[in-house]
């Protein structure tokens, strides 16, 4: 019963400490079921919140509320059964919760504007899975989802934990290991302002949003105190950097949205970087100098960017670590 137990807890304790370090905040009451609005329709009495995060969204004036499925699963049992049973699940759950006033009371803070998504959070606690987990996302058919207007679910499967767990262990390497990263009060992701949206909430939506957890990289921006309040970013990339061309798009995007400028450090950091990487980054470099002509001091700034690995790559987590907390 202690090893069900612990196992039942992995997928809590792991997506708590990956998503503080994302800046989200964490609702006290966990593992809470609350009453169906439709139980004719739904076939239950109750929805189940395993945990319900939230995070201000930078281009609009809402609070994103995260209801979350928490799964910790073997290999076995990874199939598009239990993922199409868990997604249809949470369907049903998002469209109860835009109007029970139950979930509103226990989770929803006064005088914010909610928007409310579902998460899927699949944690392989054997370590053993080895498919690709898209395969069985591209066989669950989500036409007939009742999900609510306005509303998504996000799924997470092994390969995406494995991703943002290493880089919350990177995060926490580069504040207490390096130094590189002060404090987390005086850090931020990135949020530029895009044709026709703004951040709107600057001082208040400091959090990694869904969006950028699910896109090709992450960036998080600070403001270091003990070194002359000097600003920098960090730019984690899921990509393996295989072509030059991944490479010119992100260097161009950073410039554009002045990343990339004098007196600002930037850092980038690959997960699994391919062989070619480091050489791929470097023509990238010498490609974007020549088409930008920005000349010698653009060299010089271009040239400043500490590229590398994340350092503490995480592959487990331990029943152990589970037992004592």
């Amino acid at each position: 019963m202690a090893e069900t137990i612990n196992i039942a807890k992995m997928a809590e304790r792991l997506s708590k400490g990956i998503f503080n370090e994302f800046l989200w905040g964490r609702m006290e009451h966990t593992n809470i079921n609350w009453t169906c609005e439709n139980p004719d329709k739904h076939q239950v009495k109750t929805h189940p919140s395993d945990v319900v995060f939230w995070y201000d969204d930078p281009y609009s004036q809402s609070r994103t509320y995260v209801n979350c499925d928490l799964k910790s699963y073997s290999k076995g049992s990874i199939n598009t059964g239990n993922i199409r049973e868990a997604i249809e699940s949470l369907a049903k759950t998002l469209r109860c919760a835009e109007v029970s006033q139950e979930f509103s009371d226990r989770f929803i803070h006064q005088d914010v504007s909610p928007n409310i998504y579902g998460m899927l959070f699949v944690y392989n606690h054997d370590k053993e899975y080895d498919k690709d987990f898209s395969d069985i996302l591209d066989k669950v058919k989500t036409e007939d989802l009742d999900i609510p207007k306005g509303s998504k679910i996000v799924v997470f499967g092994p390969e995406d934990i494995y991703w943002l767990n290493n880089v919350h262990h990177e995060i926490i390497h580069l504040r207490g290991g390096t130094g590189l990263l002060p404090e987390r009060d005086y850090c931020k992701f990135f949020y530029p302002p895009l044709i026709r949206k703004k951040n709107v909430q600057p001082d208040r939506a400091k959090a990694a949003t869904l969006e950028m957890l699910t896109a090709p990289w992450i960036i998080l921006s600070y403001t270091n105190p003990k070194n002359d309040n000097k600003k920098g970013f960090i730019v984690f990339i899921r990509k393996r950097g295989y072509s030059v061309d991944d490479f010119l798009y992100l260097i161009d995007y950073l410039v554009h949205h002045h990343v990339i400028k004098s007196n600002q450090e930037v850092a980038i950091r690959i997960l699994d970087p391919h062989p070619n990487s480091s050489p791929n980054f470097c023509k990238a470099k010498d490609q974007y100098i020549a088409d930008y002509e920005g000349g010698e001091e653009f060299r010089k700034i271009i040239d400043a960017i500490d590229f590398g690995k994340l350092e503490n790559v995480r592959t487990d987590f331990c029943e152990l670590e589970l037992s004592r907390q």
